[in-house]
């Protein structure tokens, strides 16, 4: 079986949907159908349950999954081992509320499959949600979503919930979750003008600039705190954010939520890089069972 075959089953088999696999793969749709067939064709099996809504792997498609993840995963220590050896360095680039989700158990756990590489951080401001992968400052990206992703590949870690942060003593702050009606007439912080379009819109209450009362423009987390604490300006932030002494969190019901993504520059994919995505998934895959 070649380790492309499986790569693509993989891909449909955690998708469900031959489409956004064929998104997630970077290819159009028929060839991975087909590509799809001949390794049943090949395996003399059915994978795949298909229907109109997506697929649902048979108990061939479940053992060849497990197999396949295990064999691939092989595959790619061999080769970013390969590539490590002649230039073991990656950069990972944070911006300020994701530098934590480069978790104790993260850390262990790529050690542990590459001793040999050693990593670098490079914190970005919210100026740039890609963290410097479209100027080639970092390698990938532990980052949020949404943000213009062309020509860049991504993976989802998980979704959190999005809140207002709020003066403790804010009339608001008591009432229990909130609606972005509710907060209609407040100034909110601003990002810097040239900021990705959709990024800005996003922590402007997916709203469009100009849609709201507009407050002073901030670059970090920090200056978005003190704007909220000083000023009384509206903030959201993901749930995970720790507040400090005299702000809390409440939560936006009608607010989408904030993915953490693991993402990087397609043109630009690695064996190395694809060991870290795949290694960071399945950590917080792990974390969340």
């Amino acid at each position: 079986m070649e380790l492309r075959l499986l790569r693509y089953f993989v891909a449909v088999a955690e998708e469900r949907h031959f489409g956004r696999a064929a998104s997630r793969l970077h290819m159009t749709q028929p060839p991975l159908s087909r590509a799809i067939r001949q390794l049943e064709a090949d395996l003399g099996v059915v994978l795949l349950h298909r229907s109109a809504t997506g697929v649902e792997l048979t108990a061939s498609g479940n053992a060849l999954y497990t197999e396949a993840s295990t064999l691939l995963e092989q595959a790619e220590q061999a080769r970013a081992r390969v590539t490590a050896a002649g230039a073991a360095t990656l950069t990972v680039g944070t911006l300020a509320d994701t530098a934590a989700e480069a978790s104790t158990r993260l850390a262990a756990t790529f050690r542990r499959h590459h001793p040999e590489v050693s990593i670098r951080f490079r914190e970005a401001d919210f100026t740039d949600p890609t963290t410097g992968l479209r100027t080639v400052l970092v390698d990938v990206a532990l980052t949020r979503f949404p943000f213009d992703d062309t020509g860049i590949s991504m993976r989802t870690l998980r979704s959190d919930p999005v809140g207002v942060v709020l003066r403790t003593n804010d009339p608001l702050a008591g009432r229990g979750p909130l609606r972005l009606a509710d907060l209609a007439d407040r100034p909110w912080f601003q990002l810097p003008d040239g900021t990705d379009p959709i990024w800005r819109a996003y922590w402007n209450g997916a709203t469009p600039v100009g849609g709201r009362p507009a407050g002073p423009v901030v670059r970090t987390v920090n200056e978005c705190m003190q704007a909220v604490l000083w000023n009384g300006m509206v903030g959201i932030a993901p749930l995970t954010h720790a507040m400090p002494d005299g702000l809390t969190w409440v939560p936006v019901t009608d607010m989408p939520p904030s993915p953490l993504v693991v993402a990087w520059a397609t043109e630009h994919e690695n064996p190395l890089i694809r060991s870290f995505a795949h290694i960071a998934v399945n950590t917080y895959r792990s974390t969340q069972t």
